[in-house]
């Protein structure tokens, strides 16, 4: 099965070795995402709103990369470092998928800086 990488506009630089997304069988495959910016700098330090969105246009830049939208997610994986962010990341969260809602679950976890409030991976289906 041939696999396509799928690099968005502009993407930040990664903080490990792994692709934004990858396309597979028609699903896109979307790499956890954090609110970092082109330099490598944290974007939205303090703000879990704020790191939401960011989190959420890069996930649709890697998406709509990969020839889909935001309607073919079928499930997103949302890590919170603190669940006291929880309303917020889903007052974000709604403004992008409100008619449209995927599977998805939250959990809290460390993430990779302990500047990051938001982590978000999706699966869509492009095919």
């Amino acid at each position: 099965m041939p696999v396509e990488i799928i690099t968005p506009p502009n993407p930040p630089p990664p903080l490990a070795p792994y692709s934004s997304g990858t396309k597979a069988a028609g699903f896109i495959y979307v790499s956890g995402t954090l609110a970092i910016g082109t330099n490598g700098e944290t974007l939205g330090v303090g703000d879990a709103r704020e790191q939401t969105r960011v989190v959420l246009e890069a996930v649709k830049a890697t998406i709509e990369a990969g020839g889909g939208t935001l309607k073919d997610v079928l499930f997103n994986q949302i890590f919170l470092k603190d669940m006291s962010d929880y309303a917020a990341m889903n007052e974000i969260y709604k403004q992008y998928f409100n008619e449209h809602l995927p599977a998805r679950y939250c959990i809290q976890s460390p993430l990779v800086r302990p500047d990051f409030l938001v982590e978000i991976a999706s699966t869509a289906y492009v095919g």
